[in-house]
């Protein structure tokens, strides 16, 4: 996949490779698959990338300093454990922790980038933030994660199970 996306910068490098590594591509297939018929938000390849492109966004402009390449890394793995989700009930966040574990270090990242992206997964669904809430990945995550959803065009508006207050009316970030 990512070998038909290279890109001059060789700070993305390492997430090329996780878009090419075999886990990776077989649990956004099994995602795809599981999600074939759902009427609601997807978890799919573009969903990912809406979530790293938004979350590189708001990192550059709130100045906060983070690499790109961790920052596309953590939002392109965040929901990869959707499918153990959906196949065996394990809570999707834990699931992607889990998979990113093995991905991240075969794909070039040091063990504190590793860990930093695990609690970044763990907190981007509200509930395991940082230090008294300082995480600025996971923040930037689970912002991202919400931002991304065009709510405010979704046909299943009316049977969505998210509150209305989460849904997103606005383009607006």
């Amino acid at each position: 996949m990512a070998n038909k996306m290279r890109e001059t910068d060789r700070s993305m490098d390492r997430v090329h490779r996780i878009l090419d590594h075999p886990l990776f591509l077989g649990e956004l297939d099994a995602i795809d698959e599981a999600e074939r018929d759902r009427i609601y938000c997807g978890h799919n390849l573009t969903h990912l990338l809406d979530v790293a492109r938004i979350a590189w966004i708001l990192n550059l402009e709130r100045g906060l300093g983070l690499a790109k390449d961790l920052v596309y890394g953590t939002a392109l793995l965040h929901d990869l454990g959707r499918a153990a989700e959906y196949s065996q009930g394990i809570p999707h966040d834990r699931a992607s922790v889990e998979l990113a574990r093995i991905i991240l270090p075969q794909v070039g990242y040091e063990p504190e980038e590793v860990e930093t992206i695990k609690r970044a997964i763990l907190g981007h669904r509200g509930h395991e933030p940082g230090p008294e809430g300082e995480d600025p990945l996971a923040g930037l995550l689970f912002e991202a994660d919400k931002k991304s959803r065009a709510c405010f065009a979704c046909p299943a508006w009316e049977s969505c199970k998210w509150p209305e207050e989460k849904k997103n009316t606005t383009i607006d970030f």
